[in-house]
C-alpha cells in the first residue's frame, strides 16, 4: 500500500519520549507514550542497556512518498539504518509546529505553536529533560530565522547557527571527533527551500535529499570511527512532507508547498541506526 493511500497511525508525539528512554533520562511532562518500536529497537540494539550519545539529523519537509517514489536517493541512509519508523506529523504539517511536537512529545494545542510562528516554547521539553540529567546538548542550524533556531531558545545550552551548509557541516565534523556533547541536534532546511522554490520533484529540490543523504552517512561514518567508546543512536528524523502547489507570495511563483491535512504532507519516514560501542 501506498504512503499516500492513508495517514500513517502512528504520532510524531511518541518519539520524544522513545528518544528519553534510548538515552536513559525522565521524558518532559507533556510527552505522549514512547513509540514501541523504537523502544524495542534500543534495547535489540544495545543488550538491554541504554545509549549515551545521541545524534539527530533532522533534513526539512523530505516526504514519505519521495522515498517511495526516489528510493536510490536514500540508498546511503538505509545502508547505515536497521529501522525504518512511519509516523504522522501534527497539523497543521509546518515546521515550527512539528518540531515541537518532536522535541516535546506533545500535541500543538500543548506546546503553544498551533500555525506558522517560533515563539519561544515553555513547556517541558525534550532539552529540558536532557539539561535536569546533565546532558551537554546542542542544537545547529544555518540562519538565525530558521524555527530550530528559535523556538527552543532560552535554556541553559548551547547554539550554533551557522550563515551557510558548509560552516555547519563542518563544525558538525569537528564536533564529532571531538566528542564534547552527548547530543548533537543537527537541522538542514535545504530540501524545504529549493522545494517551495522550484517544487518537490525538481532536479534542484532533489539534489538536496541527496546532499542531506550523503552528509548523514558521512556523519555516521565519523561517528563509527571518533564515538567507538560509546553506544550511540542516529536518527534521520524529518518534520513533515510536502506537495506541488503553485502559488504567488510577494509577486513570486511558489511551486511547492505543506501545511494540508494529506498523506502528502503529514506521512514521514524516520531511519534510525544502532552503534554499539565497544565494551559498552
Amino acid at each position: 500500500m501506498s504512503c499516500l493511500d492513508a495517514l500513517n497511525p502512528t504520532s510524531l508525539d511518541t518519539l520524544c519520549a522513545a528518544l528519553c528512554y534510548a538515552i536513559d533520562i525522565e521524558p518532559p511532562k507533556h510527552a505522549a507514550a514512547p513509540n514501541e518500536d523504537l523502544v524495542r529497537f534500543v534495547d535489540e540494539s544495545f543488550g538491554g542497556k541504554k545509549c549515551d550519545r545521541l545524534f539527530m539529523y533532522n533534513p526539512d519537509a523530505v516526504a514519505q512518498w519521495l522515498f517511495e517514489k526516489y528510493e536510490y536517493l536514500f540508498q546511503e541512509v538505509m545502508d547505515r539504518s536497521q529501522l525504518q519508523l512511519p509516523l504522522r506529523s501534527p497539523m497543521p504539517p509546518v515546521t515550527p509546529v512539528c518540531f515541537g511536537t518532536m522535541y516535546t512529545g506533545a500535541q500543538p494545542e500543548v506546546h503553544g505553536i498551533q500555525k506558522y510562528t517560533k515563539p519561544v516554547i515553555t513547556i517541558d521539553t525534550f532539552f529540558d529533560a536532557l539539561l535536569r540529567a546533565g546532558k551537554r546538548v546542542v542544537i545547529q542550524a544555518v540562519g538565525s530565522t530558521c524555527s530550530m533556531s528559535k523556538i527552543f531558545l532560552e535554556r541553559n545550552m548551547d547554539y550554533r547557527i551557522y550563515e551557510n551548509l558548509d560552516d555547519l557541516n563542518a563544525e558538525t565534523m569537528r564536533m564529532i571527533a571531538e566528542d564534547q556533547y552527548d547530543v548533537i541536534i543537527c537541522y538542514n532546511g535545504n530540501y524545504d527551500f529549493r522545494m517551495h522554490k522550484f517544487g518537490p520533484e525538481s532536479t534542484r529540490s532533489l539534489a538536496e535529499i541527496r546532499c542531506n543523504t550523503r552528509y548523514y552517512a558521512l556523519f555516521h561514518n565519523l561517528i563509527n570511527h571518533y564515538w567507538k567508546g560509546h553506544n550511540t543512536l542516529m536518527g534521520f528524523a524529518m518534520d513533515h512532507g510536502c506537495h506541488n502547489s503553485n502559488f504567488y507570495h510577494k509577486e513570486k511563483l511558489y511551486l511547492g508547498d505543506h501545511g494540508d491535512e494529506t498523506p502528502e504532507d503529514m506521512n514521514i519516514l524516520h531511519f534510525y541506526s544502532a552503534i554499539p560501542g565497544e565494551n559498552c
